[in-house]
């Protein structure tokens, strides 16, 4: 599994330059949930709080992450792209954060018969075992050409 995480980190640094500047990690996967994290330093604001498009951003890359993931484990391949999202926060962040996602029962089979695929993921975020943000977005994966 470390090797994926490995793998997936590489993705976001190489293909979202932000990630790489905010300093965002996978911290673990089982299959069914998944959670990452990023330092508060490089993404705080002027309140000394998480920036809110770095939690944004960090909680959109946790649900693509979670998509990419699954993927993998299928050994299917598309395009993600976040298609929709609302976000509410709901305390501020004052510690390095850790965000969750977990799998909905969905089935990514189509892909491999050149049928995209919709996920509706909701994504939390906790600072020090406090629920600050829960994210909801709806992923779209397409076949690669």
């Amino acid at each position: 599994m470390d090797e994926l995480l490995t793998k997936l980190c590489q993705t976001w640094h190489s293909t979202i330059p932000v990630s790489e500047f905010m300093q965002i990690r996978p911290l673990n996967f089982s299959g069914g949930e998944f959670s990452t994290t990023a330092p508060i330093m490089p993404n705080l604001n002027l309140h000394q709080t998480m920036f809110a498009g770095s939690i944004y951003t960090l909680m959109t890359l946790t649900g693509w992450g979670m998509v990419w993931l699954q993927q993998q484990m299928l050994s299917v391949e598309g395009d993600i792209v976040l298609a929709d999202a609302h976000i509410r926060y709901m305390a501020p962040v004052t510690q390095s954060p850790e965000v969750k996602v977990r799998w909905p029962d969905t089935d990514l089979s189509p892909l491999q018969r050149g049928r995209r695929v919709k996920v509706r993921l909701e994504v939390q975020l906790f600072c020090e075992a406090k629920l600050c943000a829960v994210f909801e977005g709806l992923y779209v994966s397409t076949p690669k050409a």
